[in-house]
Protein backbone atom coordinates (compact mmCIF):
# COMPACT_ATOMS: atom_id res chain seq x y z
CA UNK A 1 0.00 0.00 0.00
CA UNK A 2 0.87 3.38 -0.57
CA UNK A 3 1.17 5.72 2.80
CA UNK A 4 -0.27 9.35 3.36
CA UNK A 5 3.16 11.45 2.07
CA UNK A 6 1.06 11.77 -1.00
CA UNK A 7 -0.55 15.24 -2.17
CA UNK A 8 1.93 17.11 -0.76
CA UNK A 9 4.21 17.06 -3.76
CA UNK A 10 6.29 20.62 -3.04
CA UNK A 11 9.46 18.63 -3.94
CA UNK A 12 9.63 17.86 -7.80
CA UNK A 13 8.59 14.08 -8.11
CA UNK A 14 8.62 13.95 -4.15
CA UNK A 15 5.86 11.57 -2.07
CA UNK A 16 3.65 10.69 -5.36
CA UNK A 17 1.84 7.42 -3.13
CA UNK A 18 -1.59 6.87 -2.83
CA UNK A 19 -3.36 7.38 0.32
CA UNK A 20 -3.35 4.70 3.15
CA UNK A 21 -6.57 4.65 5.51
CA UNK A 22 -5.48 1.99 7.89
CA UNK A 23 -5.08 2.68 11.87
CA UNK A 24 -1.60 4.03 13.08
CA UNK A 25 -1.96 1.46 16.32
CA UNK A 26 1.62 -0.12 16.57
CA UNK A 27 1.32 -3.54 18.47
CA UNK A 28 4.60 -5.05 18.87
CA UNK A 29 4.99 -9.24 19.59
CA UNK A 30 7.50 -10.82 21.36
CA UNK A 31 8.94 -13.55 18.62
CA UNK A 32 8.04 -12.45 15.66
CA UNK A 33 9.83 -9.87 13.39
CA UNK A 34 8.24 -7.14 11.77
CA UNK A 35 6.27 -6.65 8.55
CA UNK A 36 6.07 -4.01 6.08
CA UNK A 37 3.38 -1.88 7.19
CA UNK A 38 3.25 0.77 4.27
CA UNK A 39 5.39 2.59 1.55
CA UNK A 40 5.95 5.79 0.30
CA UNK A 41 7.07 6.66 -3.02
CA UNK A 42 9.11 9.52 -3.52
CA UNK A 43 9.51 9.36 -7.56
CA UNK A 44 11.09 6.53 -9.56
CA UNK A 45 14.65 8.07 -10.02
CA UNK A 46 14.57 9.87 -6.42
CA UNK A 47 17.27 8.63 -3.87
CA UNK A 48 16.91 8.40 -0.46
CA UNK A 49 20.28 7.88 1.03
CA UNK A 50 19.95 9.33 4.77
CA UNK A 51 16.90 9.00 7.36
CA UNK A 52 17.33 10.47 11.05
CA UNK A 53 14.87 10.02 13.85
CA UNK A 54 13.94 13.06 16.05
CA UNK A 55 12.17 11.47 19.14
CA UNK A 56 11.23 14.72 20.96
CA UNK A 57 9.53 16.26 18.30
CA UNK A 58 8.11 12.76 17.04
CA UNK A 59 9.79 13.66 13.17
CA UNK A 60 11.41 11.05 10.50
CA UNK A 61 14.11 13.57 8.72
CA UNK A 62 14.13 12.17 4.91
CA UNK A 63 17.49 13.03 3.09
CA UNK A 64 17.08 12.37 -0.80
CA UNK A 65 18.31 13.22 -4.16
CA UNK A 66 16.17 16.19 -4.64
CA UNK A 67 15.80 17.39 -0.69
CA UNK A 68 14.70 16.99 2.73
CA UNK A 69 11.46 16.35 4.14
CA UNK A 70 10.31 16.47 7.33
CA UNK A 71 7.42 13.14 8.51
CA UNK A 72 6.01 13.07 11.22
CA UNK A 73 7.08 9.97 12.89
CA UNK A 74 4.01 8.54 14.08
CA UNK A 75 0.94 10.14 11.70
CA UNK A 76 3.21 9.53 8.80
CA UNK A 77 2.21 12.95 7.68
CA UNK A 78 5.00 15.37 5.78
CA UNK A 79 5.21 18.46 7.82
CA UNK A 80 8.01 20.31 5.44
CA UNK A 81 10.13 19.91 2.32
CA UNK A 82 13.76 21.84 1.76
CA UNK A 83 15.72 22.71 -0.82
CA UNK A 84 18.82 25.57 -2.27
CA UNK A 85 15.63 27.59 -1.98
CA UNK A 86 14.82 27.09 1.33
CA UNK A 87 18.64 27.57 2.51
CA UNK A 88 19.98 23.79 1.94
CA UNK A 89 23.33 23.80 0.77
CA UNK A 90 22.39 20.81 -2.13
CA UNK A 91 19.49 19.45 -3.24
CA UNK A 92 21.45 15.93 -2.90
CA UNK A 93 21.79 15.14 1.08
CA UNK A 94 23.81 12.33 2.03
CA UNK A 95 23.59 12.28 5.99
CA UNK A 96 21.51 13.64 8.43
CA UNK A 97 22.24 14.01 12.21
CA UNK A 98 20.65 16.21 14.93
CA UNK A 99 22.33 17.18 17.81
CA UNK A 100 22.10 17.56 21.06
CA UNK A 101 20.45 21.48 20.75
CA UNK A 102 18.17 20.14 17.94
CA UNK A 103 20.13 21.74 15.38
CA UNK A 104 19.62 19.56 11.91
CA UNK A 105 22.75 18.76 9.79
CA UNK A 106 22.87 18.42 6.42
CA UNK A 107 25.75 16.74 4.69
CA UNK A 108 25.17 16.88 0.57
CA UNK A 109 26.99 15.89 -2.55
CA UNK A 110 29.21 18.48 -3.71
CA UNK A 111 27.35 20.99 -1.60
CA UNK A 112 29.35 21.22 1.44
CA UNK A 113 27.32 21.34 4.73
CA UNK A 114 24.01 23.13 5.91
CA UNK A 115 22.80 23.66 9.90
CA UNK A 116 18.82 24.55 10.24
CA UNK A 117 16.97 25.14 13.31
CA UNK A 118 13.33 26.90 13.23
CA UNK A 119 13.69 28.53 10.18
CA UNK A 120 17.49 30.06 10.08
CA UNK A 121 19.69 28.44 7.96
CA UNK A 122 23.94 28.38 8.22
CA UNK A 123 26.14 26.72 5.49
CA UNK A 124 29.47 25.35 5.89
CA UNK A 125 32.24 25.12 3.26
CA UNK A 126 35.71 24.12 3.38
CA UNK A 127 36.33 28.63 3.13
CA UNK A 128 34.99 27.99 7.02
CA UNK A 129 36.97 24.81 7.90
CA UNK A 130 35.53 21.87 6.40
CA UNK A 131 37.30 19.55 5.39
CA UNK A 132 35.46 18.95 1.76
CA UNK A 133 32.19 19.72 0.01
CA UNK A 134 31.37 16.27 -0.65
CA UNK A 135 29.70 15.28 3.30
CA UNK A 136 28.97 11.49 4.09
CA UNK A 137 28.38 11.54 7.84
CA UNK A 138 27.74 12.28 11.12
CA UNK A 139 28.29 11.38 14.81
CA UNK A 140 28.53 13.64 18.23
CA UNK A 141 30.70 13.27 20.81
CA UNK A 142 29.87 15.60 23.39
CA UNK A 143 30.23 19.39 22.03
CA UNK A 144 31.92 18.08 19.22
CA UNK A 145 30.49 16.89 15.67
CA UNK A 146 32.42 14.50 13.98
CA UNK A 147 32.08 15.28 9.80
CA UNK A 148 32.74 12.37 7.35
CA UNK A 149 34.18 13.66 4.01
CA UNK A 150 36.04 12.80 0.67
CA UNK A 151 38.54 14.72 2.18
CA UNK A 152 39.10 13.51 5.33
CA UNK A 153 37.29 14.28 8.83
CA UNK A 154 36.31 17.56 10.34
CA UNK A 155 35.37 18.00 14.13
CA UNK A 156 33.15 20.58 14.37
CA UNK A 157 33.28 22.48 18.16
CA UNK A 158 29.43 23.19 18.39
CA UNK A 159 29.42 26.02 20.23
CA UNK A 160 32.23 27.60 18.57
CA UNK A 161 32.06 26.10 15.15
CA UNK A 162 35.57 25.76 14.63
CA UNK A 163 36.76 23.14 12.88
CA UNK A 164 40.04 20.88 13.31
CA UNK A 165 40.61 18.42 9.97
CA UNK A 166 42.38 15.35 9.99
CA UNK A 167 43.46 13.49 6.81
CA UNK A 168 46.76 11.98 7.25
CA UNK A 169 45.70 10.43 10.33
CA UNK A 170 43.01 8.04 8.49
CA UNK A 171 43.64 4.81 6.89
CA UNK A 172 41.94 6.90 3.78
CA UNK A 173 40.89 10.61 3.01
CA UNK A 174 37.37 8.79 2.18
CA UNK A 175 35.07 8.86 4.95
CA UNK A 176 31.61 7.32 4.45
CA UNK A 177 30.53 5.93 8.37
CA UNK A 178 31.53 7.18 11.39
CA UNK A 179 30.86 5.75 15.28
CA UNK A 180 30.97 6.39 18.69
CA UNK A 181 31.46 3.32 21.26
CA UNK A 182 30.84 3.64 24.51
CA UNK A 183 34.42 4.05 25.58
CA UNK A 184 34.28 7.64 23.16
CA UNK A 185 36.58 5.92 20.60
CA UNK A 186 35.55 7.09 17.24
CA UNK A 187 35.27 4.58 14.24
CA UNK A 188 35.27 5.63 10.69
CA UNK A 189 34.50 3.61 8.28
CA UNK A 190 36.48 4.89 4.71
CA UNK A 191 37.19 3.73 1.28
CA UNK A 192 40.36 1.42 2.49
CA UNK A 193 39.56 -0.05 5.42
CA UNK A 194 38.61 0.93 9.51
CA UNK A 195 40.00 3.96 11.32
CA UNK A 196 39.84 4.07 15.57
CA UNK A 197 41.26 7.10 17.37
CA UNK A 198 40.92 6.83 20.70
CA UNK A 199 41.55 10.57 21.77
CA UNK A 200 45.49 10.03 21.75
CA UNK A 201 46.40 7.52 19.05
CA UNK A 202 45.10 5.60 15.59
CA UNK A 203 44.51 2.57 14.70
CA UNK A 204 43.85 0.89 11.61
CA UNK A 205 41.97 -2.60 10.37
CA UNK A 206 41.94 -3.45 6.24
CA UNK A 207 41.40 -6.88 4.93
CA UNK A 208 44.54 -8.34 5.87
CA UNK A 209 43.43 -8.15 9.40
CA UNK A 210 39.80 -10.41 8.33
CA UNK A 211 37.90 -7.30 7.25
CA UNK A 212 35.48 -8.61 4.78
CA UNK A 213 34.73 -11.99 3.38
CA UNK A 214 36.86 -13.59 1.00
CA UNK A 215 35.96 -13.32 -2.91
CA UNK A 216 34.34 -16.90 -3.15
CA UNK A 217 32.37 -15.48 -6.44
CA UNK A 218 34.90 -14.38 -8.41
CA UNK A 219 33.41 -11.11 -8.62
CA UNK A 220 35.77 -8.32 -10.43
CA UNK A 221 37.31 -5.74 -8.47
CA UNK A 222 35.82 -2.29 -8.86
CA UNK A 223 38.02 0.51 -9.97
CA UNK A 224 35.73 3.38 -8.92
CA UNK A 225 37.71 4.42 -5.67
CA UNK A 226 40.80 6.12 -4.46
CA UNK A 227 42.61 8.71 -5.24
CA UNK A 228 42.68 10.31 -8.40
CA UNK A 229 38.82 9.08 -9.53
CA UNK A 230 36.61 12.07 -7.82
CA UNK A 231 35.31 12.77 -11.12
CA UNK A 232 34.00 9.64 -11.69
CA UNK A 233 33.29 8.72 -8.57
CA UNK A 234 29.48 8.04 -8.79
CA UNK A 235 29.44 5.32 -6.37
CA UNK A 236 28.22 2.37 -8.10
CA UNK A 237 28.68 -0.88 -7.45
CA UNK A 238 28.17 -2.74 -10.92
CA UNK A 239 30.47 -2.56 -13.81
CA UNK A 240 28.84 -3.52 -16.96
CA UNK A 241 26.00 -3.99 -15.25
CA UNK A 242 27.65 -7.04 -12.47
CA UNK A 243 28.70 -6.35 -8.89
CA UNK A 244 32.17 -5.96 -8.12
CA UNK A 245 34.16 -6.37 -4.66
CA UNK A 246 36.42 -4.52 -2.82
CA UNK A 247 35.98 -5.33 1.06
CA UNK A 248 38.03 -2.39 2.49
CA UNK A 249 35.89 -0.50 0.89
CA UNK A 250 32.95 0.55 3.75
CA UNK A 251 30.12 2.10 3.54
CA UNK A 252 28.74 2.20 7.39
CA UNK A 253 30.14 1.64 10.74
CA UNK A 254 27.86 0.65 13.63
CA UNK A 255 28.98 0.67 17.61
CA UNK A 256 26.76 -1.98 19.54
CA UNK A 257 25.75 -1.61 22.89
CA UNK A 258 27.68 -4.93 24.07
CA UNK A 259 30.68 -3.12 22.29
CA UNK A 260 31.12 -5.00 19.32
CA UNK A 261 31.74 -2.89 15.99
CA UNK A 262 30.00 -3.83 12.79
CA UNK A 263 30.97 -2.98 9.37
CA UNK A 264 29.13 -2.74 6.20
CA UNK A 265 31.76 -3.56 3.17
CA UNK A 266 31.69 -3.52 -0.21
CA UNK A 267 31.10 -6.91 -1.88
CA UNK A 268 33.17 -8.66 1.38
CA UNK A 269 29.19 -8.53 3.36
CA UNK A 270 29.02 -7.61 7.37
CA UNK A 271 31.87 -7.52 9.57
CA UNK A 272 31.56 -7.86 13.36
CA UNK A 273 34.75 -6.93 15.11
CA UNK A 274 35.01 -8.29 18.76
CA UNK A 275 38.37 -6.13 19.66
CA UNK A 276 40.41 -9.13 18.92
CA UNK A 277 38.87 -10.65 15.66
CA UNK A 278 36.83 -9.58 12.40
CA UNK A 279 33.57 -12.36 12.09
CA UNK A 280 32.31 -11.99 8.54
CA UNK A 281 28.57 -12.38 7.59
CA UNK A 282 27.87 -12.96 3.91
CA UNK A 283 24.71 -14.43 1.50
CA UNK A 284 26.04 -17.99 2.93
CA UNK A 285 24.83 -16.94 6.20
CA UNK A 286 21.54 -15.42 5.68
CA UNK A 287 22.60 -12.00 4.73
CA UNK A 288 20.60 -10.55 1.45
CA UNK A 289 23.59 -9.21 -0.20
CA UNK A 290 27.15 -8.53 -0.02
CA UNK A 291 27.11 -5.36 0.09
CA UNK A 292 25.80 -3.25 3.01
CA UNK A 293 25.13 0.18 2.17
CA UNK A 294 23.77 0.93 5.94
CA UNK A 295 23.43 -0.54 9.57
CA UNK A 296 21.02 -0.06 12.26
CA UNK A 297 19.74 -1.80 15.73
CA UNK A 298 16.83 -1.97 17.03
CA UNK A 299 15.15 -1.62 20.58
CA UNK A 300 15.52 -5.30 20.64
CA UNK A 301 18.85 -5.40 19.76
CA UNK A 302 18.44 -7.16 16.46
CA UNK A 303 20.85 -6.06 13.55
CA UNK A 304 19.79 -4.60 10.47
CA UNK A 305 21.23 -4.57 7.66
CA UNK A 306 20.63 -2.30 4.18
CA UNK A 307 21.96 -4.39 1.23
CA UNK A 308 21.95 -4.63 -2.75
CA UNK A 309 19.49 -7.03 -2.67
CA UNK A 310 17.16 -6.08 0.20
CA UNK A 311 17.16 -5.16 3.84
CA UNK A 312 18.24 -7.90 6.50
CA UNK A 313 17.33 -8.59 9.89
CA UNK A 314 19.82 -10.55 12.27
CA UNK A 315 18.60 -11.13 15.89
CA UNK A 316 22.29 -12.73 16.69
CA UNK A 317 20.65 -16.43 15.88
CA UNK A 318 18.48 -15.95 12.77
CA UNK A 319 17.96 -14.07 9.84
CA UNK A 320 14.55 -12.31 8.02
CA UNK A 321 15.27 -10.85 4.64
CA UNK A 322 12.98 -8.31 3.28
CA UNK A 323 12.48 -7.11 -0.73
CA UNK A 324 10.78 -5.32 -3.26
CA UNK A 325 8.45 -8.71 -2.96
CA UNK A 326 7.96 -8.44 0.79
CA UNK A 327 6.65 -4.45 -0.14
CA UNK A 328 10.20 -2.11 0.26
CA UNK A 329 10.25 0.52 -2.23
CA UNK A 330 13.58 -1.16 -3.95
CA UNK A 331 15.83 -3.62 -3.07
CA UNK A 332 19.00 -1.65 -2.64
CA UNK A 333 18.92 0.07 0.96
CA UNK A 334 20.92 2.54 1.18
CA UNK A 335 19.44 4.32 4.49
CA UNK A 336 17.95 2.54 7.95
CA UNK A 337 16.69 4.16 10.96
CA UNK A 338 15.18 2.24 14.53
CA UNK A 339 12.16 4.24 15.53
CA UNK A 340 12.08 4.22 19.26
CA UNK A 341 8.74 2.36 19.35
CA UNK A 342 10.68 -0.80 17.91
CA UNK A 343 9.51 0.12 14.21
CA UNK A 344 12.51 0.13 11.30
CA UNK A 345 12.39 2.98 8.04
CA UNK A 346 14.54 1.66 5.30
CA UNK A 347 15.25 4.11 1.93
CA UNK A 348 16.04 3.38 -1.13
CA UNK A 349 16.13 4.53 -4.52
CA UNK A 350 11.97 5.41 -5.49
CA UNK A 351 10.87 5.57 -1.55
CA UNK A 352 10.91 5.11 2.05
CA UNK A 353 9.31 1.69 3.46
CA UNK A 354 8.23 1.63 7.40
CA UNK A 355 8.03 -1.56 9.50
CA UNK A 356 6.49 -2.72 12.52
CA UNK A 357 3.77 -4.57 13.60
CA UNK A 358 -0.42 -3.87 13.36
CA UNK A 359 -3.21 -5.38 15.90
CA UNK A 360 -4.82 -8.59 14.68
CA UNK A 361 -6.59 -8.17 11.64
CA UNK A 362 -5.20 -4.84 10.52
CA UNK A 363 -3.88 -6.50 7.15
CA UNK A 364 0.08 -6.78 7.71
CA UNK A 365 2.32 -7.17 4.27
CA UNK A 366 4.07 -10.09 4.76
Amino acid sequence: MMGRLSGLSLLPLLLLGGCSEQSDEVMSVAGRPPSVIESFNVGDNVFVRSLAIESERDRLWVGTSVGVVEVGLSTAEMHNTFTRKDGLANEYVFAIWIDSDGHKWFGTNAGGMSRYQTGEWKVFFPLHGLADYWVYSFAQQGEYLWVGTWAGVSQVNLKTLEFTNYVKELVNEWVYGIAIDAQQRIWFGTEGGISMYDGTSWRHWTHDDGLGAANTSNLPFSANTGLGTRTRHDLSVLVDGGETYNPNYVFAVHAAPDGAIWAGTWGGGVARFDGKTWRNFTVDDGLAGNIVYSIAQDTSGAMWFGTNHGLSRFDGKDWKTYSTTSGLTGDDVYAIAAAPNGEIWAGTRGGVTRLGWRAQGEGIRQ
